[in-house]
Parts: C-alpha cells; sequence; structure tokens
C-alpha cells in the first residue's frame, strides 16, 4: 500500500486504535478484539514489551486483509527505521523529532508526530510531516482543531489522548482528520474483557460513522 493511499485511508477510516499493553500476549489479544470490533488501522506502540516482534506477527496475520499495522511512541530515528523493517506501514510519534521525519519521508512512510502549539505544528509541518497527533488530547477541548485550522488551514490533526466515544464526534466536527483512542478504547484489558474491548470498538466505529 502506498504511502499516499495510506493517509487516505487513515482520513476516510477516521479512528486509529492506539495499543499499550503489559506484555506480548496481553497486546495480540488486545489487537484481535479490536480489530474484531471493526477497526482496522492499529498502531502498536513500542512501549509494548516485544513491540518491533509483536508488529511482524501482526503482519503477517493480518497479510491479504484490510487491516494496517503501524507503529506508535516512536522518539528516534533508530527505533523508527526497526519499525519500518518490521512491516510498519505508519509511525506516530509523541513529539517533534526531525530525525524520525527525515526517515520515514526517505522511505516513504507516513509520519505523524505530536505538536501542542502553533509553533510545533508548524516546526513539524515544515519538516515534511503527513498528519499531526495532538497529544495529549485531553489537555484541550476538541476546539482546538478550529483554533489550528484557523491560521494552518494545510494541516491535518489527530488528537490522541482522552478521545472516547462520547467526544468522538465534536473531535472529528471541529476538524479532526482522524482521531487516535487507546485507553478508553482498550480499558476492558485491565480485567481481561476482551469481549468489552470488541463492544466498544463497535461503539467508537459507529460514532464516527455517525458523524459523516
Amino acid at each position: 500500500m502506498d504511502k499516499l493511499d495510506i493517509i487516505r485511508r487513515i482520513g476516510q477510516e477516521k479512528i486509529v486504535a492506539v495499543i499499550r499493553a503489559n506484555s506480548s500476549e496481553e497486546g495480540l489479544k488486545i489487537v484481535d478484539a479490536v480489530v474484531k470490533g471493526g477497526i482496522k488501522l492499529i498502531e502498536l506502540t513500542l512501549t509494548v514489551p516485544g513491540a518491533i516482534d509483536i508488529i511482524k506477527e501482526l503482519v503477517k496475520k493480518y497479510d491479504g486483509e484490510d487491516v494496517v499495522i503501524g507503529a506508535g511512541t516512536v522518539l528516534d530515528s533508530e527505533t523508527g527505521r526497526l519499525a519500518i523493517l518490521s512491516g510498519a506501514k505508519f509511525v506516530v510519534s509523541p513529539s517533534h523529532n526531525l530525525d524520525l521525519i527525515r526517515l520515514c519521508n526517505r522511505y516513504r512512510v507516513p509520519i505523524m508526530p505530536g505538536a501542542q502549539t502553533v509553533s510545533e505544528v508548524i516546526a513539524n509541518l515544515e519538516a515534511g510531516a503527513d498528519i499531526i497527533k495532538i497529544f495529549p488530547g485531553d489537555a484541550y477541548s476538541p476546539k482546538i482543531i478550529k483554533s489550528f485550522n484557523g491560521p494552518l488551514p494545510q494541516g491535518l490533526f489527530m488528537p490522541t489522548g482522552g478521545v472516547s466515544v462520547e467526544n468522538a464526534a465534536e473531535w472529528l466536527k471541529t476538524g479532526a482528520y482522524a482521531i487516535g483512542t487507546g485507553s478508553s478504547l482498550t480499558k476492558g484489558a485491565q480485567t481481561g474483557d476482551f469481549n468489552a474491548i470488541t463492544e466498544e470498538a463497535k461503539r467508537f466505529v459507529a460514532a464516527v460513522n455517525k458523524n459523516d
């Protein structure tokens, strides 16, 4: 899948599942539950033990299916290269890292670095970022997207952190290109209730589609 196809796909589906877990086994179970619930854009964070190997396994497992596996919490270009070699189709970072952005552009892999201020957004855009991750989203209200889009209408924004079923539609209505959701989506893993994750994924998909 080409870089532009992935960026377009993110804008069409509008929701990226951010996967954090305490073990490789838990991470795999969470991903399976999320995909079963209808969310097909997966950001496996590199804070998960054995994340690089998990990405390889997921890419192989979902080969030929309509699921896109990316890497999250990528802090530097070295780790970014490992993620890309493992098969990650997009890379997400919580902050601006010029070397990481350059690396992803070199290999035509979508890069979504984090930002909190207009200056950080501009720095990311000037470096060649594809989508700007507004993080942490719960530090703002959804109106921040409209505020950013005022002087920067060319920016594509994806709030992450504090995005829930209850406010997902509001984020999108104020101009978010997509939303990223983690703990709100996967909280069922805390009690081993992976069916609850599947049901929450279905609610997220319904909330996003209702906004169309």
